[in-house]
């Protein structure tokens, strides 16, 4: 008779993600009768250190993106190789994982294969312990409900339009409760479309970040900033700035090619251009300010205005621990994005927050552009060490996000506190 947290069963199958592309789906069953499920996302933006996900590449079936071949690599590989471990077991069944792929970046099996197994398993263990998952993990806490940051305004690889960098945040870590900041959000997003149409803009999209061509980069910050007191809100103090420049994408020759503004930067004038932005608004987080590979400037834009702004790796780091410590090591960064998808298991995940949170780095949970319904990151946010969630608008496909969110704070009630300025904690008082 098998244990009651021995796996049984392992099933996997396509679903669709929020851009309409197939996804990996895992289930995982144990002797008890307990279950998990996972889906895994996929980015559009993505770092070149980042695990790979294993397409079909067949041009014929969902432009080359399905992923029959993950799927039948969980059924026929990982499947059989698991069956009877203990769920309980975590860091077992994600060794076992890594080592039945056998490639630094999880390019035989997959990395969406072996996350949706990986998340899945721990959601069965948390079931069948009677947990929710961030409690399963996380035990005595402490827990804090994250700051969302939410991306409001979107240009580069993420939008058809003259704005360089990816994505204007807008981060409510100022008001008192996480309510508070689901609030803020809401009223924020719809101030924004506002003062885009009175700026003769057409806004036709019904949800998400807005994409409109504006004259500057620097005009996305002035907007955001403008929406934020049109709805009622301090700029500064309840409310404040980040920016997600993707610089990677705009790397060419050593250089950052402003197409939109048509110029050219070195990364020592790119740091300059964030030492003024920072200077004149109230931005308390640059996400990929240089390049993946441009560490010296990396060093040299966290001795400037690290003390000043939460500078966060995503693809400088792609969730990895061993780039995070490289990053640490050179005093390169001071926070840390964090995609399970990046780097392919629960595990290396949850060391990529315990080495953020040694080093006094910032961690914030991130959604993808191609997202799913599953809710991991979210249980991830409020374990110790997190504290911080990105997504887009509180409408849409990020709604299941922030429900699963408000289930928590009920499930956490009175000891569900607001993390705010604790978390993104270069936020100015």
């Amino acid at each position: 008779m098998a244990r009651p947290d021995a796996i049984v069963k392992i099933r996997a199958g396509e679903v669709l993600n929020f851009r309409g592309n197939p996804a990996v789906e895992a289930e995982v069953f144990l002797g008890d009768g307990s279950f998990g499920k996972a889906a895994v996302p996929a980015g559009i933006s993505t770092g070149s250190s980042e695990a790979v996900q294993v397409l079909d590449g067949d041009p014929e079936r969902f432009n080359g993106k399905g992923v029959l071949r993950a799927v039948e690599n969980v059924r026929k590989v990982i499947a059989p190789a698991l069956k009877g471990m203990q769920a309980t077991r975590q860091k077992e069944i994600d060794e076992k994982l890594i080592g039945l792929d056998g490639t630094p970046e999880k390019s035989r099996l997959g990395a969406n294969a072996i996350l949706g197994v990986s998340l899945a398993a721990a959601y069965a263990a948390a079931a069948s312990r009677k947990l929710s998952l961030f409690r399963y993990l996380g035990g005595k806490g402490p827990f804090r409900l994250p700051v969302p940051v939410y991306d409001m305004l979107a240009g580069g690889a993420h939008a058809q339009s003259t704005v360089d960098f990816q994505e204007y945040l807008v981060i409510p870590s100022g008001v008192p409760t996480f309510h508070d900041a689901i609030h803020a959000g809401f009223k924020i997003y719809q101030a924004l479309r506002e003062v885009l149409q009175a700026k003769g803009h057409r806004i036709m999209q019904v949800g998400g970040p807005l994409t409109p061509s504006l004259k500057s980069n620097r005009e996305g910050v002035e907007v955001i900033a403008e929406a934020i007191e049109k709805a009622g809100y301090m700029l500064g103090r309840e409310v404040f700035l980040g920016i997600d420049a993707a610089t990677s994408e705009l790397y060419e020759d050593g250089k950052y090619v402003l197409k939109g503004e048509g110029r050219t930067l070195t990364s020592e004038e790119m740091t300059d251009l964030w030492e003024e932005w920072v200077s004149a608004y109230p931005i308390v987080s640059i996400e990929d300010a240089l390049a993946e590979e441009d560490w010296e400037g990396w060093q040299e834009v966290t001795k400037r205005i690290g003390n000043k702004v939460q500078l966060v790796g995503d693809d400088l780091f792609t969730t990895n621990p061993a780039r995070i410590r490289k990053g640490i090591e050179r005093k390169a960064a001071n926070a840390v994005l964090i995609k399970p998808n990046q780097i392919g298991t629960l595990t290396e995940t949850l060391e990529a927050i315990r080495l953020a949170k040694k080093a006094g780095f910032g961690a914030m949970l991130s959604s993808r552009s191609g997202e799913t319904e599953d809710t991991t990151i979210c249980d991830l946010a409020v374990l110790d060490g997190a504290w911080q969630i990105k997504t887009g608008p509180p409408n849409l496909q990020y709604a299941v996000k922030f429900n699963r969110l408000l289930r928590i704070a009920e499930e956490l009630g009175s000891r569900g506190k607001y993390a705010g300025q604790e978390a993104v904690k270069t936020s100015r008082k």
